[in-house]
């Protein structure tokens, strides 16, 4: 089920953006993962990367994923430390791991969700059973990154309920707000693909929980609600028209070429979200 619904170009073009920008409202996640990030003025790079191996471990042979697996997991031994300051209810000193199997577990939930909500918005509904599959599919990709089995709810309705437990109770620092948003909505484009930024914020924005649309203080309006509900029946009506290699695929030329394109942007003096490196600062103390 995993490699049926990452397989479709919409949901692995965009499923990493809203995960990382959901993600954020774990404030114990977000300064972990920033405090150790070597390059955080360059989001988008680190994002393409991740979406590289990511498909890798989906769709590589075995021994192509053992090797992306080895890599992250020498990368991860090194995310380990306290807080050095307060962040939302967590106080200065609380510990985190990228090994923690609570980090990982809410790491992994952004993720299949994020999968899920883009996979039944753009492609069509999934029944009962293949939720419950896509679930178990991606505990088990968890699991090859050292979460333990019984760290995560077992069952896709446990999932469901831990995911708005845990949506009631997110917290999202300034610096992650800033970030997030960047995260979402200020993909790095070219000039004639600029028109479909528009489309790609709408979708991103649509896609989101109320809880957390609130939490960035995002206006959600009957506009846009009818805009979001317009583009998305115009975008599933539209897939019988196209060819499947536009539909079915790995997206690795789609992550290099924002890559680039962040990067030529960062050269001109314009880097993604400009206070990145503020950001990691005022996180770090």
């Amino acid at each position: 089920m995993l490699r049926r619904v990452q397989e479709q170009r919409s949901v692995g073009l965009m499923y990493g953006q809203r995960a990382l920008g959901i993600g954020a409202i774990s404030p114990v996640n977000f300064v972990g993962t920033l405090i150790h990030t070597r390059s955080p003025e360059r989001p988008f790079q680190r994002l393409a990367r991740t979406g590289r191996t990511f498909e890798t471990i989906f769709f590589g042979t075995r021994a192509e994923a053992d090797e992306a697996l080895a890599s992250v997991h020498r990368q991860h031994e090194r995310v380990t430390g306290e807080l050095t300051r307060d962040a939302g209810p967590f106080p200065a000193g609380t510990p985190y791991s990228a090994f923690d199997p609570d980090l990982m577990l809410w790491t992994v939930a952004v993720m299949a969700d994020s999968a899920q909500v883009f996979y039944e918005l753009l492609v069509g509904p999934l029944d009962g059973d293949e939720r419950e599959g896509l679930w178990a599919d991606y505990v088990r990709f968890a699991e090859l990154f050292g979460m333990p089995r019984d760290a995560a709810p077992s069952s896709y309705a446990e999932f469901r309920a831990y995911w708005e437990e845990r949506l009631a109770d997110g917290f999202l620092t300034d610096e992650a707000r800033y970030m997030g948003t960047a995260v979402m909505f200020e993909i790095p484009t070219t000039r004639v693909r600029r028109p479909g930024l528009a489309l790609h914020n709408l979708l991103m924005l649509g896609s989101l929980p109320p809880p957390v649309r609130e939490l960035y203080g995002f206006e959600w309006s009957t506009a846009k609600a009818r805009g979001f509900r317009a583009a998305v029946a115009a975008l599933r009506g539209s897939r019988r028209a196209l060819p499947h290699r536009m539909l079915v695929g790995e997206n690795g030329e789609d992550f290099d070429r924002v890559a680039r394109t962040e990067a030529a942007r960062i050269a001109r003096g314009r880097p993604t979200p400009g206070i990145t490196m503020r950001a990691r600062e005022q996180v770090t103390g």
